[in-house]
């Protein structure tokens, strides 16, 4: 499965690669980093929907995570990514307008990756 995270925080990468270092090296995931929201649309046009998943910050400089998911929910319906939205703030406003523009599951952060894990492997 090939997920694009979304994130403004470089250290991210990082992470991910720490948190998920078994998945990647069996080639169970393949991980791809935007950080920024305009920087998530240039890769996915050269992704060509290889995306299965988009993980995405919300509040970011530039487009917001909140402006890039209505993007992708309008410009890529074929095959639909599933987006999640990642925020350090777990407001009713921002989930409520994050599932209103199409978000597929809300995450905050500090990120709980023991429920990442587990949400990734009933996609797969």
């Amino acid at each position: 499965m090939k997920i694009l995270v979304v994130d403004d925080e470089q250290d991210v990468k990082v992470l991910f690669q720490q948190r998920f270092r078994k998945e990647i090296r069996k080639e169970e995931l393949e991980f791809v980093f935007a950080f920024s929201g305009e920087d998530a649309l240039k890769i996915m046009k050269t992704m060509e929907h290889e995306a299965v998943l988009i993980l995405s910050d919300i509040n970011m400089p530039g487009m917001s995570g909140l402006e890039l998911l209505e993007n992708i929910k309008k410009n890529y319906v074929k095959p639909p990514p599933m987006v999640m939205m990642i925020t350090a703030y777990g407001d009713d406003e921002n989930r409520t307008m994050a599932k209103n523009l199409g978000a597929d599951d809300f995450l905050t952060k500090p990120l709980d990756f023991s429920l990442l894990k587990n949400k990734l492997i009933t996609l797969t």
